[in-house]
Formats: C-alpha cells, sequence, structure tokens
C-alpha cells in the first residue's frame, strides 16, 4: 500500500510537469496554483481511499468527488452551503463559466489574462487528466498509456499558440513523463523480489530492465512524434482555431487576424466580466466624440452574423481615403469637420485590430504591418498586436440630415454591395414584422426609421446583460418575442430586419465614450464596450444608427437622423452643434465602477423588471440553513417515530382470560418483589391475545434498551433481563417506584420470553416512563441534550445499515470478480494449454 501511496504521489507531481507548457499560454501564475490545489486534492483522495481498501471502481469516483470540491471552492458561485459543499446555483454557475469559456477561447489571442472562465476550464481539464493519469498508473498498473493524456495537455498551446511553442515547457514536462515510467518500473522489481542474471548475480533495481526499456523507447517516439507534427503540418504553429474560427486570410497574409476574432463572443464576454479593466484610453480635440470603432461583422448566415477576413495590402494604413474628397459622396445635407486623436492601448486589450473614430484619414506611429480595409474601414494587421501600442490619427466625423437620407435612392437591384449586405436567410416572423412596420414608407431612410424606432421602451424593449447573445435565426425570433437583450442582440436584429426590408446594413463593434472624462481624455473599460448598427445609403456612405436604449449604455451617442426614441416628446434631438451627432458628455465624471460591479447605469431604467426581481442568493441561503436543519433533525425524528409506533402497539388492549397456575408458585421469586408482589395474581391469556401481549413487553423492553443506549449507558446483550433490571436498581437514580417499575418491565419481558404464557394488562407504558425519567435525572445535561437530539440509537442502526449494504454489494462485486477472472481469455488459454 505504501508503494501505490508513492506511486499516487508521482502520478500528481507528473501531471503538474506535464502542464508546464499552458505557462506560454497566460499572462500570469494564477493557473498554476489553482492546478496545484486541484491535482493535490485529487491525489490525496486517491490516496485517502486507497488506504482505506477500498474497492478499485471507488478510486475514480472519489478523485472526481474531490475535482468537483476543488472546483467549488477555486470558482464559487456564493451560494454554496458551507463556503464548500456544491448547491444548485454551483452547477448552474459552472455551466455559465464553461459557456463563456467557449466564447472566451474565440475572443482572446496568447497570452491570456486570468479570466475566471479560461481559469476554470484549465483546472478542469488538468484535473480531469490528473484522474485519468492516477487511474491508469495505479489502479491498471499501465503507466505507458498515461503519457496520451498527458501529451493532450501540451496539444492545447500548439493548437493555439500564434508563434512556435517553447521547448523549455515541453521538456519539464517530458521529464515528468519519464519520471512516472522510472517510478513503476523501480516498483515493479522491488515487488517481484531479487533479479537475478543467469550467473547468479544479483540485478541492480536501478539497472535496465526490458520494461524500462520498452517505457524510454515509448517515451521518446512520443516526444519526437509531438516535436515533429507541429513542424511538418503547414499552419500547425500559426494555431489550429485561426483555421478554424474564421476561415481564409483573404491573401493578405493574414495570421491571427480580425478575421478569426468573434467580435460577438468577446463583446459579451467582456461585458458580463465582474472585474472592470481598462483597455483604452483616448484623448481627442472633439468636444463631442462619436463611438471609437473596432471591426464589423458583415456576414450574415443561417447561424448568425460572422466577420469576414478583412482585406488590404500591407502598409495601406498610411495612406487612408478622404471623404471630403470622395467624388461618391454627395456633399447635399451632409457636413465634415477634421479632429485629432491619440490613442493608447493597455495590455487588456489584446487584438490585430487598431480602435479608431470613423472615418480615419491618416495614421501616425503605426508600422508597415497594418493595413487597411476599405470596405469594412476598419485598420488591421497579420503580425501585430495593438496591446500597448500609442499611436494618432486624424479622422473626418460626418453628419447627416434626416432630409440628405430621404433623398437617397435604393441602390440597383444588381449592385455587389446590395446583394452582399442584403442577404438574409428567410424567417417567417422576421419577414411579417418587416413586412408591418415598413408599411407605407416611401423611402429606404423611412423605412430603417420604422425599424430603428420599433425598438423602444414602449413596445417593451428592456435591457439585460443576463440574456444569451446569439444572432442565429432563432436567437433572433426569441429576442422579438421577449424583447429583452444588450447591445449586441438589438444591433444584430436591426441590421437583420433592415437587410429584411431589402436596405445594406451590417454591425458595428467599439467603445462608447464611457463614463471617465479628464478634460478631453476618455478611459474605456471592457464595461464601454459597445454593438450598434451600420446602414448603406447611396451617395452617403455606412450611417451609424444605434438601437439599443440610450439610458442603459454609458457614454451613448444619439444624433439627428437617429434620435433617443425613449426621450420624453418635449426633449427634442440632442443638445450641440448641428454637425455633431450629440451633445458632449458631461464633465462631471460618474462614479467608477469597482470590481464586481457594473459601471453606472449598465443596466438602466430599461431592466427595472431585473432590479426589483432582487438578488437570489438570501433564498438559496435559506434554503440551504432548512436542508441543514432538516438533515440533523433526521436522527430525533426517526427515534420519536419509532417510540411512538412501540407504545400505540402497547396501549392496545389485552383481554384477560384467567389466572396461571404457575404464577402463584413464583410469587416468592426476586422478581415478584416492590408493588408487583402485593398484587393480585398476574392474569395470563392464549390465543392471538397472548402474541399481541408478547409483542407488548417486547416493544417495551425494547424501548427501554435504546433510551439506555441513548442516555450512553452501558447494554449487555448477554444479559437477561432480570440481571438487568438488577443493575439499574442499583443506580442512584432509579429507587422508589422507578425499581418497582424496572422489576415490573423485566418480568414482562422474562415471561414474554420464557413462559408459556404472557403478563397481559399490566401498566407497561407508564413503568417505562418512570424508568425513562429516573435515568435521565442520572445523567447530565449536555447527555440528554444529545440523546434527544442525535440518539445513540437510531446512528448505530444506520450504521449497520450502511456495513450490511457495504457487504453486501462487496460480496456481489466479488463473485462478478471471480466470474470475470474464470472467464478471462488468458486463463482459459492456460487451461487448454494444460490440457
Amino acid at each position: 500500500m505504501t508503494t501505490r501511496r508513492h506511486l499516487g504521489l508521482v502520478a500528481a507531481a507528473a501531471t503538474l510537469m506535464a502542464a508546464a507548457p499552458m505557462a506560454t499560454i497566460f499572462q500570469d501564475w494564477t493557473w498554476l496554483v489553482q492546478c496545484a490545489i486541484t491535482v493535490t486534492m485529487i491525489g490525496g483522495a486517491g490516496m485517502l481511499v486507497r488506504s482505506l481498501r477500498a474497492p478499485g471502481w471507488l478510486h475514480p469516483v472519489a478523485m472526481i468527488g474531490a475535482l468537483f470540491l476543488a472546483l467549488t471552492w477555486l470558482f464559487p458561485s456564493g451560494d454554496e452551503f458551507l463556503a464548500v459543499l456544491p448547491s444548485p446555483a454551483t452547477i448552474g454557475h459552472f455551466g455559465a463559466l464553461l459557456a463563456q469559456s467557449a466564447q472566451d477561447v474565440h475572443a482572446y489571442g496568447v497570452p491570456v489574462p486570468d479570466g475566471d472562465a479560461l481559469l476554470f476550464i484549465t483546472a478542469l481539464g488538468i484535473g480531469s487528466v490528473a484522474v485519468v493519469v492516477d487511474v491508469l498508473t495505479v489502479t491498471l498498473r499501465r503507466p505507458a498509456l498515461a503519457g496520451l493524456p498527458m501529451l493532450a495537455i501540451y496539444s492545447v498551446p500548439v493548437a493555439i499558440y500564434v508563434d512556435s511553442v517553447p521547448a523549455v515547457p515541453f521538456v519539464v514536462g517530458a521529464v515528468g513523463y519519464l519520471w512516472l515510467l522510472m517510478a513503476d518500473n523501480v516498483d515493479r522489481v522491488r515487488r517481484f523480489g531479487r533479479r537475478f542474471t543467469g550467473d547468479g548475480r544479483d540485478v541492480d533495481v536501478w539497472e535496465p530492465s526490458p520494461l524500462a526499456a520498452a517505457g524510454r523507447r515509448l517515451a521518446v517516439l512520443g516526444v519526437v512524434v509531438a516535436v515533429l507534427i507541429p513542424l511538418t503540418i503547414p499552419g500547425m504553429t500559426s494555431g489550429l482555431l485561426t483555421n478554424l474560427s474564421g476561415g481564409g486570410t483573404g491573401g493578405n497574409g493574414l495570421g491571427n487576424g480580425p478575421g478569426q476574432v468573434n467580435l460577438f463572443a468577446a463583446l459579451s464576454g467582456q461585458l458580463n466580466q465582474s472585474e472592470v479593466t481598462e483597455m483604452i484610453r483616448v484623448t481627442t480635440n472633439d468636444p463631442a466624440p462619436a463611438y471609437l470603432r473596432i471591426g464589423i461583422a458583415d456576414e450574415l448566415r443561417e447561424d448568425g452574423f460572422a466577420s469576414r477576413p478583412p482585406r488590404g495590402r500591407p502598409d495601406s494604413a498610411r495612406s487612408l481615403p478622404d471623404p471630403r474628397t470622395d467624388p461618391d459622396i454627395r456633399n447635399t445635407g451632409v457636413s465634415h469637420q477634421a479632429y485629432e486623436a491619440t490613442v493608447e492601448v493597455t495590455g487588456n486589450f489584446n487584438m490585430a485590430l487598431l480602435p479608431t473614430y470613423a472615418v480615419p484619414v491618416q495614421m501616425r506611429d503605426v508600422d508597415g504591418s497594418w493595413a487597411y480595409d476599405r470596405t469594412a474601414q476598419i485598420v488591421f494587421s497579420g503580425r501585430s498586436r495593438a496591446r500597448n501600442m500609442t499611436y494618432g490619427f486624424e479622422y473626418v466625423r460626418t453628419s447627416y440630415t434626416p432630409g440628405a437620407l430621404r433623398r437617397s435612392q435604393p441602390l440597383p437591384a444588381d449592385d455587389d454591395l446590395r446583394q452582399a449586405f442584403t442577404a438574409v436567410p428567410q424567417v417567417p416572423q422576421v419577414t411579417e414584422l418587416v413586412g408591418e412596420l415598413t408599411a407605407g414608407a416611401r423611402s429606404d431612410y423611412d423605412r430603417v426609421l420604422a425599424i430603428y424606432e420599433h425598438f423602444s421602451r414602449d413596445n417593451g424593449f428592456t435591457y439585460s446583460l443576463a440574456t444569451e447573445g446569439g444572432t442565429a435565426s432563432q436567437d433572433i425570433v426569441n429576442f422579438l418575442d421577449n424583447r429583452v437583450g444588450f447591445c449586441q442582440q438589438y444591433a444584430a436584429a436591426m441590421a437583420w430586419l433592415v437587410r429584411a426590408a431589402d436596405v445594406p446594413a451590417r454591425v458595428a463593434f467599439g467603445f462608447t465614450n464611457g463614463s471617465r472624462r479628464l478634460e478631453n481624455t476618455y478611459t474605456l473599460t471592457n464595461l464601454n464596450l459597445h454593438a450598434w448598427t451600420e446602414v448603406y445609403f447611396d451617395g452617403l456612405g455606412w450611417v451609424p444608427f444605434d438601437p439599443t436604449p440610450a439610458a442603459s449604455i454609458p457614454g451613448s451617442v444619439r444624433s439627428e437622423w437617429a434620435p433617443d426614441v425613449d426621450a420624453p416628446p418635449d426633449a427634442g434631438p440632442s443638445a450641440g452643434p448641428s454637425a455633431a451627432p450629440s451633445a458632449a458628455p458631461s464633465t462631471t465624471a460618474l462614479p467608477e465602477a469597482g470590481p464586481g460591479q457594473l459601471d453606472p447605469g449598465a443596466l438602466g431604467a430599461g431592466s427595472a423588471a431585473d432590479s426589483t426581481a432582487g438578488p437570489r442568493w438570501p433564498w438559496w441561503t435559506l434554503a440551504g440553513v432548512v436542508a441543514v436543519l432538516v438533515l440533523a433533525a433526521l436522527p430525533a425524528a426517526r427515534r420519536a417515530t419509532v417510540r411512538r409506533r412501540r407504545l400505540v402497539r402497547v396501549r392496545a388492549p389485552v383481554t384477560r382470560a384467567g389466572t396461571d397456575p404457575t404464577d402463584a408458585r413464583d410469587t416468592d421469586s426476586p422478581a415478584r418483589s416492590g408493588a408487583a408482589a402485593g398484587a393480585a395474581p398476574l392474569m395470563t391469556v392464549t390465543g392471538a391475545d397472548a402474541g399481541a401481549a408478547r409483542q407488548h413487553a417486547h416493544a417495551v423492553w425494547s424501548e427501554l434498551v435504546d433510551t439506555l443506549v441513548d442516555l450512553r449507558m452501558p447494554v449487555d446483550p448477554s444479559e437477561t433481563p432480570r440481571a438487568t433490571a438488577a443493575r439499574l436498581a442499583g443506580l442512584e437514580s432509579v429507587h422508589g417506584a422507578a425499581a418497582d417499575a424496572v422489576q415490573l418491565l423485566s418480568q414482562a419481558e422474562e415471561r414474554a420470553r420464557y413462559a408459556r404464557q404472557p403478563v397481559p394488562g399490566e401498566p407497561l407504558v407508564e413503568a417505562l416512563g418512570r424508568v425513562r425519567v429516573a435515568l435521565a435525572a442520572g445523567v447530565g445535561r449536555r447527555t440528554r441534550l444529545a440523546a434527544r437530539l442525535l440518539p445513540l440509537s437510531v446512528l448505530l442502526r444506520w450504521r449497520d445499515a450502511v456495513v450490511e449494504a457495504y457487504s453486501r454489494v462487496f460480496s456481489v462485486v466479488g463473485r462478478w470478480r471471480d466470474a470475470a477472472a474464470r472467464l478471462s481469455p488468458r486463463r482459459l488459454l492456460a487451461n487448454r494449454a494444460g490440457r
């Protein structure tokens, strides 16, 4: 058993060493601490069940339970019982973390920050590997197979790392695997005794053996395969996920670029983060800046909106088109104003996209790796990241009048842009709604405005982050029916409906102005991430519309052509210059959201229904307290139920049939002392009443024995009732009427056991009550309280039942194991060979 514990320790340590390549994925070392705790708890559980000599099938069950407890402790939902025991809310919390991790995998590039979702999936994965390695190594004694799950850990950074994976972490993992093989080999040698050569010489346990040689060959082969596969398969070192989540590169050499980033997942993941992280600091001379733009989703499929791979030649970001000189954009009802901005990107924003205001006309302090997509109007790179960059740009902010938008004519039916940005899956509910909203509209702008005004509070739409963020057809239908969601659902739904109205539309992503401003510098956090809709008008270009309730978004911008539909009727459009899309945000900074809080107004007035619902944790806490009290009361309730059944049965009347002549001869016996000696001769019964009288005596005596057990008094199963009564009568608290009652109970039990006829009609219940009171008076208050709340007689019966059930299961498993051993192919072949 000591050797198996040693192998369990080596298996746990080797699993942690195999997890070393995960260091190339995370920015910090939080993952290692959490994984070390998880693997330690799993290894400890395995060694504990083995020290108790539990059956083999129980080992993985115990380790899986330890994994679940470790995850509950490290990633609590706040509703756990006693802080470590999972509750139903814990299961839901784990499901939410798994869903969030799936989004974060596509949203982040390596190295990733310490988010709860990614840390959870890492601890779960490495903990699961630790369980499998322990089972293969210790339980099944197949350590060579343990290399497969250990190698699976290394495949994670190989699959997602942008550059080639460093060799040092893999060497650490390989050393752990070789250590596991060596420890098992040494254990096998020691287990089977001393080894000898042909000439009788002892062989040291550390000398080479066939098993060790096979293990080393397998290890070397695994190392070679793991190193050569990433080198020989084209594109693997650039990350497999880049090929799975975004498609091709569009001929621009794009690696892990914006075409491979799920902007919807990134937005949803950041908005649901409990911790506020600073991402962007932007300084601009624009008194009323619009949204800071990152990217777009312009391809609509059955599963929702997605981003096309951007296109643009390298170094094209240095020479950008200027809308003021574009002949395709007519100036009637359109005004342009030029501003400058300087952006400082923190380490928390790690995308191959540069946030800019629309539309940039000149970039500064960017190298030749950055390109500009004229259609998407985004700055991207195939080799660089925006993390920790500082750059500047000049941009043009364009304002439109409703009249200019109404004068814009629809694009021709065969126009490539119209065909690309009006393609939409046919959804009957959406088609019917669009037909109702746009009935009677005479221009594209009137149709778009009707759809835009539909997403208002008067129509029942509210803002809430506690919803799913999908953009597939069914998700859009659910949103239009439920009318509860957050910005990406509003933006995607409006873009879908506008496309269904045969007007080009897409979804844009970026930052609002935020709530923190110092002079002309804005600090933008993850909670300022936002999505809105852009609609194309011929001769004017892409025009922004934000259908999300303005009161729910800090730093929200509204314009003359897309006013706040929830504003009071007399409020009018936002104040400010006619060329500005909205009034400048107040220079008074709102209170900054702390960790675990949303920015002020993040839920807004539109989600009053959510705020009035109240937190759920008090109800879960109350339910947990009630459950604990119910469990604690079970022994006492069971004891009271048993006592009630016994005494109700004893109180049933039994008919007297006459005297027993044998009893007259026994009146001088010691058992017939006290009040019983001076009483009339005991009556006897016959037939069915005799059987009932015996049951009554046994029930009362069993209740007396249970009382002794509950009061922690000694009970000897081999002792006769008469001897027990004599011993109890000798106690200080048992005297007078209590002593007579003990004698009566013992006589009734004695006659029920040994006499032909039992004793009926005696006041056995009253006698039992006097004895119980006297016995309780002879013990301390703590003992009486324990006897009432945790009766030992019930606990012992439950323990005996569990032991009996375990013995029965163990016997059945043993018979199955013996049957399986008899049917073993090796044994059958050996028997056939012996014949």
